[in-house]
């Protein structure tokens, strides 16, 4: 039972880091669309990439911790 707890806590963890950079990336591209509109097509790109490598690493951590579900 503790083992599963543990799990379900590193799972929240999983959910919770890739939340939490989706968020300051949005923030930090909508704050500096606002300073400088015409730098658009960068700053798009850049969010997408840094978006693409979290949701990436959620996905992982999270098969490797329904692997350890047993």
């Amino acid at each position: 039972m503790t083992r599963n707890i543990a799990l379900a806590i590193i799972f929240l963890a999983c959910i919770l880091g890739p939340c939490a950079v989706f968020a300051a990336s949005s923030f930090a591209s909508i704050n500096s669309l606002g300073r400088n509109p015409s730098a658009a097509p960068k700053i798009f790109i850049a969010m997408i990439i840094a978006m693409a490598f979290a949701e990436a690493v959620a996905f992982i951590a999270m098969l490797v911790v329904f692997q350890l579900f047993d």
